[in-house]
Parts: C-alpha cells; sequence; structure tokens
C-alpha cells in the first residue's frame, strides 16, 4: 500500500493520540517548563514525521524519522520524570510509556523498510 499522506502513517497517528493524551493530562498543571518540555518533545515526534514526509526524498525522510525517534525518547524520559513527581497516575503513565515505546518500534521499521 502506498501511503499518500503524512495522516496515514501508523506512527504519526500513534504520536498524534500521545500528543493530545499529553496535553489533556497536563492542562492544569503548573510546572509550566516541565509541560512545555514534554509537549514540545511530543509534538516533535508527530511533526518530524509530516516534515519529513513531505520533503519527498527517503533519505531526508529517514532523517527526520530519526530525529523523530529522538524525541521520542525525551518524551519517554519526561514520561518517567513526570511520574517521579506525580504528574500521572500509574495508569497514565503506563499507557503512554508504552505508547511511547510501540511508535519507536513503528518507526524503527519504517527506517529499515526507507533503506531497501
Amino acid at each position: 500500500m502506498k501511503i499518500e499522506r503524512f495522516e496515514d502513517i501508523l506512527s504519526w497517528k500513534k504520536a498524534s493520540e500521545l500528543t493530545v493524551g499529553i496535553y489533556q493530562i497536563l492542562k492544569s498543571n503548573k510546572d509550566y517548563s516541565f509541560k512545555d518540555q514534554i509537549q514540545r518533545a511530543s509534538v516533535s515526534i508527530m511533526n518530524n514525521i509530516a516534515e519529513g514526509f513531505e520533503r519527498h526524498s527517503n533519505k531526508e525522510f529517514m532523517n527526520f524519522l530519526y530525529i523523530a525517534k529522538g524525541s521520542c525518547g525525551e518524551t519517554r524520559s519526561m514520561l518517567v520524570l513526570g511520574s517521579y513527581l506525580g504528574y500521572f497516575n500509574q495508569k497514565e503513565y503506563e499507557l503512554y510509556y508504552n505508547m511511547t515505546i510501540e511508535i519507536s518500534k513503528l518507526l524503527s521499521g519504517f527506517i529499515t523498510s526507507l533503506r531497501t
């Protein structure tokens, strides 16, 4: 199946779900620096997938997917910190932590498929 729009990419869909969830959970959080950092990291995942796709070059797309993968790791790290600080309950933490693992695996698979 040929992907015609970045919105059809599974890793982008999952990253957008992750981002919306993080925004919703933290909407009343007063730790503005934490909130800004994790929101920017999660937005970076989906935006780098989109920007790379729109470049119409597999080489450039792979570079953006690597950046998205790095932002996914940053988001996961921030989720760990947020759980230590009590910003997420256990269920929220596990859901979004596991989503970052899934997105990272999807991105790795996508990068591998672009190489061939």
